[in-house]
């Protein structure tokens, strides 16, 4: 460790250890500091790489082939005896992974020259031309570095509620829900986000009756209606008990079980479970960050206010990530991580914010690009829609998937491309399609006039881009034209 730096990053998640390493590629002395300790070693990577993106998708490939192997695998002719899961062998291979992975990315710190600071990280000043960050190690030593440049990127952490104060055993958070040593026999999830809907879904396919509780009166929200609409069917016909409208207002452990009140329009419920997981969202995690005086400015939801390049109302001190506004998604701080210092090193590196991709990695996956229908419609478009069942397409159901459908939303002045949506085998890679054609401002001729490979689960994105104008081959439509 050094005393001075010309960057500082603070937070080694996505973000933090991306911009880091690309720091160093373009010759900036550079210092991570990671504060996590995880299983007891200090370890980079964040939320997204020890509790959350990675653990959370071992769990759910791992359920995923135990269910397909019990109630799939006879309609293939494969035979089999009794099967059963382990659930510990199963937790070591998502620690081992994790484990592999953040070695790695200590690596790759390493390997290019990066110092990883093994503590908390504090701006204390980020007014000065030199801004000074105050460096706690894990054994409460401290030290006074100053850099040129900060990046702020301390993540975020799970949101609490008053109603359902984890216990870390009865009733826990998304990080308690990767650690059950046991399937729950009967599991509530508060949250039917993104993450109530992949840990609901791991715990059913190993045995439990899940309850989702969502508040909200509308199923995904977020996403185009009818893409909502179909996953939500095919959650339900997968045996989640997707319950919207639903408030819970009470969580208690009565005699080793949680008992649950909920408020159902003025009607007062109770049911009792085995485990209850928390998963209402996430909050910008920034104590111990901000010393009093720095300078930083926030906004009225205690984010860090930036700008389009994710520069702060200071010069030199950039924020990134959870702790700036937009979408809580590790690939959307990644780019703002590479895009803060190539700024830094006076190139016009920009993120189009339009075009960040959403995954909800559920069997089959939810996943979207650019604009529903409804929020194009809201922007004032004249819209033409054109969608495909996989129902239809011969490798979706070669591979015994042939459930979900593809959307494209565009322009009908204009036949502009405006969003993509899908629920479907693949649909976390095949919506990069729909990124892509955003990015390059396709119209939806461009993507009509393209050759997808056959058979493919892609050939469903043309038969979709085919119907806006009434042409799919694979679909009895309306004649337009």
């Amino acid at each position: 460790m050094k005393n001075s730096y010309d960057l500082v990053v603070i937070g080694g998640g996505p973000g933090g250890y991306e911009a880091a390493i690309r720091a160093a590629q373009l010759g900036l002395s550079t210092a991570c500091i990671e504060k996590r300790i995880h299983k007891g070693e200090p370890a980079l990577g964040g939320t997204c790489l020890n509790v959350g993106c990675i653990p959370s998708k071992a769990l759910l490939d791992s359920s995923h082939r135990y269910e397909a192997t019990r109630h799939e695998l006879g309609e293939h002719g494969i035979t089999t005896g009794d099967v059963g899961i382990d659930v510990s062998k199963m937790l070591e291979r998502k620690d081992s992974i994790v484990k592999g992975l953040t070695a790695g990315v200590a690596g790759l710190l390493k390997g290019n020259g990066v110092d990883w600071l093994q503590g908390t990280g504090t701006l204390l000043d980020g007014k000065s031309a030199e801004k000074q960050v105050k460096f706690t190690a894990h054994d409460g030593t401290e030290t006074t570095i100053t850099a040129k440049y900060v990046i702020l990127a301390a993540g975020s952490v799970p949101i609490e509620i008053p109603v359902a104060k984890t216990d870390g055993e009865f009733i826990v958070d998304s990080t308690g829900a990767l650690e059950f040593s046991e399937a729950p026999k009967r599991l509530g999830v508060i949250g039917a986000g993104v993450i109530g809907l992949e840990l609901g879904s791991v715990w059913r396919r190993l045995g439990s009756e899940v309850v989702v509780y969502e508040a909200m009166p509308e199923f995904l929200a977020v996403a185009d209606k009818d893409i909502a609409k179909e996953a939500g069917k095919l959650l339900k016909k997968q045996g989640l008990d997707i319950r919207v409208d639903t408030k819970v207002t009470g969580a208690e452990v009565v005699g080793g079980e949680v008992v649950v009140t909920t408020d159902v329009k003025g009607e007062t419920k109770t049911e009792t479970f085995d485990k209850l997981i928390v998963c209402v969202g996430r909050r910008a995690y920034s104590e111990g960050l901000l010393a009093d005086g720095c300078g930083i400015e926030l906004t009225e939801r205690g984010l860090v206010a930036v700008d389009d390049q994710c520069k702060t109302n200071l010069d030199g001190v950039y924020a990134i990530g959870d702790l700036v506004r937009g979408p809580m998604l590790a690939h959307k701080a990644m780019e703002e991580g590479m895009m803060a210092v190539e700024r830094i090193h006076g190139e016009k590196a920009q993120v189009n914010y339009d075009t960040i991709i959403s995954v909800i990695y559920t069997h089959p996956e939810i996943a979207w690009v650019g604009l529903t229908e409804e929020q194009a419609k809201a922007r004032g478009h004249e819209v033409k829609t054109g969608s495909f069942n996989l129902s239809a397409n011969g490798r979706a159901l070669a591979q015994g998937e042939g459930v979900g459908v593809i959307k494209v939303v565009a322009d009908a002045k204009t036949d502009r491309l405006l969003g993509l949506h899908m629920v479907g085998v693949g649909a976390g890679d095949i919506v990069h399609q729909g990124m892509i054609a955003l990015e390059f401002v396709s119209s939806v001729e461009d993507l009509q006039l393209m050759t997808f490979a056959h058979p493919t689960v892609s050939e469903a994105v043309h038969e979709a881009v085919l119907s806006a104008d009434g042409r799919a081959i694979h679909a009895i439509q309306r004649k337009k034209r």
